[in-house]
């Protein structure tokens, strides 16, 4: 079997295309203004936290690699909830492949909480 790391590094990638097509689909389906946020107009502030929520996953590859056992397993299971938390505060979103792909995100994010909290270290 895998590195846990390595299957925790996959899950985050995949959560992170996930959240990617969501957002690549409600701009084909039209179901955002360009410029606002909620229907507000955005201002820097706004778009600095969108990227902060979206650079999230990314980093998680790279601390699933390269933080020492067993903090890494607790940061991905704090973050991991964080991100399920997030998501369905946002609940329901108005299309239907929207929620749809919030629940495949949270499926990812339980499989990630799964494999840390379940992983024993070797040695």
């Amino acid at each position: 079997m895998a590195d846990v790391r390595i299957i925790l590094s996959g899950l985050w990638v995949a959560l992170m295309l996930t959240y990617l097509l969501g957002d690549v689909l409600r701009i084909f389906a039209g179901d955002f203004t360009p410029g606002e946020i909620d229907g507000e107009k955005a201002t820097q502030w706004m778009w600095m936290l969108a990227a902060v929520a979206m650079l999230i996953p990314i980093v998680m590859v790279v601390l699933s690699l390269v933080l020492p056992y067993p903090a890494v397993r607790w940061v991905v299971i704090v973050v991991s909830i964080f991100l399920v938390l997030f998501n369905l505060a946002g609940l329901p979103y108005p299309g239907a492949y929207d929620n749809f792909l919030i629940a495949v995100g949270i499926i990812f994010n339980g499989v990630i909480v799964w494999y840390a909290w379940t992983w024993q270290a070797a040695g």
